[in-house]
């Protein structure tokens, strides 16, 4: 091997702070001078791969390997493989290379590339072989807490989650993890605490600040203390459906203080106002020199500090605890409801950040849409509205979804409704904390606050659950609600 040169190091010292563009041509001057330099081939195709130039890459490492066929540059392509997607290739390479170098990092790589293309026993196995090799080998322990999460058993995730924070204490996101494997269980004394590592608490926390910067700084987050005489200021993180699932608390909270006030989206602030329990519900945020408070919460925490860790977190009103303004309900039914046919309002899509699994296909409607003596309507909003294209030149579905400037639109619409068929999305938690009849149509992975008996749903009493019996297939759950609505409108 030659002898590394003055300029081999600056290259590489630059190739190490990321400046990749100076490291390159230093690589490409000393191969000019060394040909057959395979450690600087070999690192310029990790650069090219880091700069995601992967066909150069691939030349350059093989250009190594064809010079000096060590282990290290057949486990740098192996890595190339991987990250251009050729999970196959990186596969084929790596079954080959841990019969010769069966170190940790080369079963752990090799998993993830078999977790890539779906083959998850091999993965798991994978994984375990890379624990025996390294049992602290954290990164195994996380991944195969996911997949047992995505094979819907959150017993053995909590169990793989629970190795990898005692190797690594201060991972918040296996403690996340863990806390949503828990909750799907009904452990709650356990999994909000851990709930508490969210990253959109920190963030929550940190918006405030830059709104409120003096009164976030001066008054503590509510840890339980006593509000008697005290206000309390609570505000918005994650999505629509949380704050409407954990709106359920507002009486209690108004109960404890002298004032609460509530930050939700603006979206949801007119339904908020609409049932304030005497809450003050800010739709725009007020100066800072015109508000004041004792503490201040994410809304989400509510449930941790409050303690409610058995049956009382899912409270039951039995009228419902948000209420639809009686002039939009009555609005909605003199334009759209007119009729004396079953009214059932539909969505298919919600916010496709997370959990894309959840989109419903707007085409396995149609069955339902012929059904007799029915009137569907559509409750679809932003992204996926544009779908409705699909329906509205072949059957006669109501578009109410264009209607709705926010969630008090929305309630007053329901009011309405006979049934609500939905994806997993916000309008099945408003239907719910309004009791209104709800089917909520779930993929094979589902989320963890539906539970592991979906025979019933805990939060709610009216809403009643469908769910994919393998991944992807939509069928199954469109036959099971086509049934079940069939025998609805045959009593109706």
């Amino acid at each position: 091997m030659p002898q590394k040169s003055e300029k081999f190091q600056k290259a590489f010292e630059l190739h190490n702070n990321g400046q990749l563009t100076a490291a390159r041509d230093l690589y490409k001057e000393i191969l000019n001078t060394e040909p057959n330099n395979a450690e600087v081939w070999d690192l310029l195709g990790i650069l090219y791969c880091q700069a995601q130039k992967y066909e150069e890459s691939e030349t350059c490492i093989q250009k190594a390997i064809s010079i000096e066929p060590r282990m290290y540059y057949l486990e740098n392509l192996a890595r190339l493989y991987y990250s251009k997607g050729d999970y196959q290739s990186s596969i084929s390479l790596y079954e080959d290379i841990v019969k010769y170098s069966n170190s940790y990092e080369n079963w752990f790589h090799l998993a993830m590339a078999y977790k890539e293309i779906g083959n998850i026993d091999k993965a798991k196995q994978a994984y375990k072989t890379s624990l025996e090799i390294n049992p602290n080998g954290y990164e195994s322990y996380f991944n195969l807490a996911y997949l047992a999460m995505n094979e819907n058993n959150p017993k053995s995730a909590i169990d793989y989650y629970k190795k990898a924070i005692k190797l690594n204490p201060d991972d918040w996101e296996s403690t996340y993890y863990l806390a949503l494997a828990q909750m799907q269980i009904k452990d709650y004394k356990e999994g909000l605490a851990n709930f508490e590592a969210r990253l959109c608490k920190k963030s929550a926390i940190v918006s405030q600040e830059k709104i409120y910067p003096h009164l976030m700084k001066e008054r503590p987050e509510w840890k339980g203390e006593n509000l008697t005489g005290k206000t309390l200021f609570t505000y918005y993180e994650a999505g629509f459906g949380d704050m409407l699932m954990l709106y359920r608390f507002m009486p209690i909270l108004t109960s404890m203080c002298k004032k609460v006030i509530i930050k939700p989206q603006k979206e949801l602030a007119p339904l908020f106002r609409e049932n304030s329990y005497g809450a003050e519900v800010l739709e725009i945020f007020d100066f800072e020199s015109e508000i004041d408070f004792d503490y201040h919460i994410p809304f989400l925490s509510v449930p941790y500090v409050l303690k409610t860790f058995d049956n009382t977190l899912f409270i039951h009103h039995n009228d419902g605890y948000l209420r639809a303004n009686p002039a939009k309900v009555n609005y909605y039914k003199e334009r759209y409801f007119n009729n004396d046919k079953f009214k059932i309002g539909i969505k298919w899509q919600g916010n496709t950040f997370y959990d894309k699994e959840r989109v419903l296909n707007v085409e396995d409607f149609f069955k339902l849409f012929e059904l007799p003596n029915t009137q569907f309507y559509s409750c679809q909003t932003l992204d996926g509205a544009e779908k409705f294209e699909k329906i509205k030149d072949k059957y006669d579905v109501i578009d109410l979804g264009s209607t709705f400037s926010n969630f008090s639109d929305t309630a007053g619409a329901l009011e309405n409704m006979d049934l609500i068929i939905s994806n997993d999305t916000s309008l099945v938690h408003l239907a719910g904390a309004m009791t209104k009849p709800c089917w909520v149509l779930l993929p094979y992975i589902y989320n963890w606050r539906w539970h592991m008996d979906l025979s019933y749903c805990d939060w709610y009493d009216s809403v009643k659950i469908y769910r994919q019996n393998s991944p992807g297939n939509w069928k199954s759950v469109f036959d099971a609600v086509e049934n079940d609505l069939k025998k609805l409108l045959k009593n109706h």
